[in-house]
């Protein structure tokens, strides 16, 4: 292994000098960002040293978002697989961070960017600068910049996280191509209904009345919602804007999460889907931090930061408490009761090997595969219920209708 002789910065901005060992050039760059070293001059011993290439960092003031522009996770997947990219092709971190910022067309995101450059230079590692940005950088992506820097493998760690985060919104894109028919089905029939309520029914109303007959149940339960829709016209928009405030606040709540959670579970093929995609996730996860060096406990608190599903993430924080007190991964995971016996199986194998990121990452693309024959399964069963369920509405208004009008023909018929 080549001696390399540096000259670098420090954090205090103090010039430093020394010699490193390492098998190449960016080895040799990446362990001294490590140490917190910005290199200026990097050359194998015996040899004309080369400045490393930098440019001033372009100037940043404190981060502030543009008003009607935000940084969405498709922004900060491109970046990282960009500076994967360049890092890989040899460039020094603060070049490459340079030349993203320049090619940003997100003001938001620019800013940003640019104040990550200008902490870099002045000597900070990347893990501390992005930490600095919480609302972009979520936790798994800043401990795994960490990780990367401690064992001097950042374009490797990059690369792996370029390629998780791609992986994570290609399926939540299959979920939400999947629940566009839904949507428009339940769209649909809420206008349908409405029209009926507002428009049909008060006309058969008139009818009714005249004919002075008596009304059934379901009549008028129906004239009755029927009645407040048209008299109290300017309370639906309020009723609807404060239902939807009131179940987002209430599923913004832990309690509200976990019943919401719970229910999601009970439900036949919902819960399964729920279930498939929740493992996919920690799996991918899960294995992606430990494969990039984070530690096996740190790695699951992270994991289970990402969950969506509350059943899921609660039982995780129990499998850390195991797991630290010295019980293999394997055992808490399958009495926790939300993990699938091949899951647990194949993390045990993984543990008994010691290829446990390996088996993970095996896991994760396993039920990638699952989700999308899992999407298709509840798709189609989705579709029949939401048009049985718009025929049960629209039939029992129908229904209330015509009910006076046959008991009304009856009488007037004798039958």
């Amino acid at each position: 292994m080549p001696d390399y002789k540096y000259s670098a910065i420090d954090r205090t901005g103090a010039q430093t000098s020394g010699k490193i060992q390492a098998p190449n050039d960016e080895q040799a760059r990446q362990k001294l960002m490590a140490r917190g070293l910005m290199v200026t001059t990097l050359t194998a011993e015996g040899a004309a040293p080369k400045p490393v290439a930098t440019t001033s960092a372009p100037a940043a003031k404190k981060s502030k978002f543009t008003f009607g522009s935000k940084v969405s996770p498709e922004d900060v997947t491109i970046m990282t697989r960009q500076l994967a990219t360049l890092i890989m092709a040899g460039l020094p971190l603060l070049r490459a961070l340079e030349l993203i910022h320049k090619q940003e067309r997100n003001p938001a995101f620019k800013l940003v960017l640019g104040s990550i450059a200008e902490s870099v230079s002045q000597g900070n590692n990347l893990s501390e600068a992005l930490a600095a940005h919480p609302k972009v950088f979520d936790r798994l992506f800043v401990n795994m910049i960490k990780a990367g820097e401690a064992g001097g493998v950042l374009d490797k760690v990059l690369d792996r996280l370029a390629k998780f985060r791609e992986k994570a919104q290609r399926i939540q894109k299959k979920v939400k191509s999947a629940m566009v028919y839904p949507g428009v089905v339940v769209t649909v029939a809420v206008i349908i209904v409405y029209i009926l309520m507002v428009k049909v029914v008060p006309s058969f109303q008139k009818l009714l009345a005249d004919q002075k007959t008596e009304m059934p149940p379901l009549t008028k339960f129906v004239i009755g919602v029927s009645k407040l829709l048209t008299d109290f016209w300017y309370v639906t928009p309020f009723l609807v804007i404060g239902l939807y405030i009131g179940g987002k606040a209430w599923l913004s709540s832990a309690k509200g999460k976990e019943i919401f959670d719970r229910i999601l579970f009970k439900i036949p093929k919902v819960g399964g889907f729920v279930q498939i995609v929740s493992v996919s996730r920690f799996a991918r996860t899960f294995g992606t931090l430990m494969s990039s060096g984070v530690p096996i406990l740190q790695a699951i608190t992270i994991t289970r930061d990402t969950l969506d599903n509350v059943v899921i993430a609660n039982s995780l924080g129990r499998v850390h408490d195991r797991v630290r007190d010295g019980e293999p991964l394997s055992v808490p995971l399958e009495q926790t009761g939300v993990f699938p016996q091949m899951v647990t199986s194949m993390i045990q194998v993984g543990e008994e090997t010691g290829q446990l990121p390996e088996m993970l990452n095996r896991v994760a693309d396993i039920y990638d595969e699952e989700i999308d024959n899992a999407v298709s399964a509840l798709t189609s069963i989705i579709e029949p219920v939401l048009i049985v369920f718009l025929a049960v509405v629209v039939g029992a208004i129908v229904l209330a209708m015509f009910l006076p009008l046959i008991a009304l023909i009856s009488k007037m018929t004798g039958a």
